[in-house]
């Protein structure tokens, strides 16, 4: 299938999603990392007539700073593109709203999690609903609008998880190099658009230095660009790894406060993520030390000047899917990442229903049943709460490795 299909038909995972919260509510801000395509997004797909604006327009920015009336006024459903610029517009959508509250008439657009701005919370507080729109999945890369098959594995009973990956009803299934979906990612243009190394290299050169030169200057006063971007680069190379932000720090001679500072911004970007760790006490999961990842594994080994992908990459590869599958969801999912005081380690679980599912990922064309041991001892210290474990390789073969943990290729399930 040629890949431009999914450019050509727009379709993107969030699409109904976005459609039923415009149904429903007044304003619906869609945020995610900048060119994720939510412009794209709120200027093609969203259907009726709509007034379009953004803010990186600058003349529509010192609209939105002199006179935000101007924008937000009228009875009419209007789209604000890239709104984090200027915050104080959200008063007037504010005003507008409580005056009518008819659903879809604001659709909102921001290169960073607007939630965590508090000008945001306090306008939108019961007025909003917000959807993340995180770099193009595999299958939305193939023009088919969809993540992994998280949802067909959750519906069938554990017994059926073989048949219900070998019964895969479009071409997406084709075995696909890992290696090489890690090194372009998800950003429509270098997914999508760009054929080589080289050519993606210039693209996320110029991505990076607008982000530093610009949008996070939209967020914080930073002048220490070159250390910024050290931290950034630090931060790659420990994809996958427990976050220390102490001896992160100290390997790049920044003071911890900091790079927790940092790292905060580059969370609110939309670009890192830290997993936190699973416990049946949900108070722990917020101290227990996350595990770092990124939003786009093309970014990742560009900042970390990374030409190969390693076994890191995979993992952040499954973990990007599970995102967007889990914000695209209306019921609530948890993700997060197992790990015991002697050292046993289960990469993902998800926690959904009262249940959880353990995800194990390795870059491996024969795992083996040694494989299987940290998946089947959380599975023994769940017990009925868990469901069977999943293995995720780089082979080709979809097997029960162990009675309760089924071996399947990374390419059958996204």
């Amino acid at each position: 299938m040629d890949i431009i299909h999914a450019v050509n038909n727009l379709q993107r995972l969030v699409n109904d999603a976005l459609a039923d919260r415009l149904q429903l509510m007044p304003a619906v801000v869609v945020t995610g990392a900048r060119q994720t395509g939510k412009s794209t997004l709120a200027e093609h797909l969203v259907r009726g007539a709509r007034r379009y604006a953004t803010l990186d327009d600058l003349d529509v920015l010192d609209a939105a700073r002199r006179d935000p009336q101007a924008l937000v006024g009228g009875s009419g459903a209007v789209t604000l593109d890239e709104v984090q610029r200027e915050p104080g517009l959200l008063r007037a959508v504010k005003r507008a709203i409580d005056r009518d509250r008819k659903p879809g008439r604001f659709l909102l657009t921001g290169s960073a999690n607007l939630l965590l701005m508090r000008q945001v919370s306090e306008s939108l507080a019961g007025r909003a609903s917000y959807l993340t729109l995180w770099p193009m999945t595999r299958r939305e890369q193939h023009g088919l609008g969809s993540c992994g098959r998280w949802d067909d594995l959750l519906a069938a009973a554990d017994a059926d998880w073989r048949e219900v990956l070998l019964d895969e009803l479009d071409d997406n299934g084709l075995e696909t190099d890992w290696r090489a979906l890690a090194r372009h990612g998800g950003f429509p243009t270098p997914a999508l658009h760009l054929s080589t190394d080289a050519d993606r290299r210039i693209w996320f050169d110029g991505y990076v230095r607008t982000y530093l030169e610009r949008d996070l200057l939209d967020l914080a006063a930073i002048s220490a660009l070159p250390d910024f971007r050290r931290l950034m680069r630090a931060a790659c190379l420990r994809t996958g790894q427990l976050l220390n932000q102490t001896e992160l720090g100290r390997d790049i001679g920044l003071p911890q406060p900091t790079v927790h500072r940092w790292l905060n911004l580059l969370e609110t970007s939309y670009l890192l993520v830290r997993l936190p760790a699973y416990s049946v006490n949900r108070t722990k999961r917020l101290i227990k030390t996350p595990k770092l990842y990124w939003a786009d594994t093309g970014l990742a080994m560009h900042l970390g000047e990374v030409s190969k992908p390693e076994g890191a990459h995979l993992e952040n590869l499954v973990l990007h899917d599970l995102l967007a599958w889990r914000d695209a969801r209306v019921d609530r999912v948890e993700l997060g990442y197992w790990r015991t005081a002697g050292g046993e380690e289960v990469d993902f679980v998800v926690e959904t229903g009262g249940k959880l599912v353990p995800i194990e990922i390795k870059a491996t064309a024969r795992p083996r049943l040694g494989d299987t041991a940290h998946l089947r001892s959380f599975r023994a210290e769940y017990g009925a709460k868990a469901r069977a474990g999943l293995l995720l390789h780089t082979g080709s073969s979809v097997e029960w490795l162990a009675p309760d943990v089924l071996g399947a290729p990374w390419w059958r399930v996204l």
